[in-house]
């Protein structure tokens, strides 16, 4: 027996076709799938792999970063990739065991889901003790810095980073800088380095290293340092 200790305010008379129609009218929650470490590897994969050439006195043969990803919640409005595993593959045996360490880390974190970005700082953040390299006009701290920048364009090609851009009063302002710098400098006598350096790169054979994104793209102007590639000056 059921006792009814409150007033009764309405009633309906319960059938078979009432909970049909009950059951219809509730809202259908897909079953969206994430990315943890219990999902089973398909087997085939999609991912992209990187070319990355180094300077000769760091490697003489070039590295190839694999990095492939799982697709979730295939053919839904849902439907993103995420890195899944990452290898990195180099004639150089040098560095051997310490890459093998590091790509068997970072594809347990991709497995694990969540937020993995914060990976790109953690290896952007790695200098080298003998010091740092150059490479395409933009220093680069250590191997392991370069690799962390590979991941970061594959994180933004399958849109878990958003590509970082200028605002349209920032991209007037570098512009402007770029020529009147053009048209105030005056050609000089140019080493064949510095002649390599700046066939390689859009910005003055004459720039130096910007302190904020590490291109080789700061110039002097106005009597302070203006870099043509993310637009930050002293000067304000």
């Amino acid at each position: 027996m059921i006792k009814i200790e409150k007033a009764i305010v309405g009633y309906a008379v319960k059938s078979p076709d009432t909970e049909a129609t009950q059951e219809a009218a509730k809202p259908v929650v897909p079953d969206v799938v994430h990315m943890h470490e219990a999902l089973l590897r398909p087997e085939v994969l999609i991912g992209a792999t990187y070319k990355l050439r180094t300077p000769q006195h760091v490697s003489e043969h070039s590295m190839f970063i694999t990095i492939n990803d799982m697709v979730l919640n295939a053919g839904t409005e849902h439907e993103i990739r995420r890195p899944y595993e990452v290898f990195v593959n180099s004639k150089n045996m040098d560095n051997f065991q310490w890459i093998v360490a590091l790509t068997r880390i970072m594809s347990a974190v991709f497995r694990k889901g969540g937020d993995v970005t914060f990976m790109v700082e953690e290896l952007r953040s790695v200098f080298d003790p003998k010091g740092g390299y150059w490479n395409k006009s933009k220093y680069m701290p250590s191997l392991v810095a370069e690799i962390g920048d590979v991941i970061e364009r594959h994180l933004i090609s399958i849109g878990m980073i958003r590509p970082p851009e200028l605002d349209e009063n920032q991209k007037r302002f570098i512009d402007a800088k770029r020529a009147e710098f053009e048209l105030t400098a005056s050609p000089g006598p140019v080493d064949g380095a510095a002649e390599e350096t700046a066939e390689a790169s859009d910005y003055p054979a004459s720039a130096v290293i910007c302190g904020r994104c590490n291109a080789k793209a700061a110039i002097q102007m106005d009597g302070c340092m203006t870099c043509l590639a993310c637009g930050d000056s002293k000067c304000g």
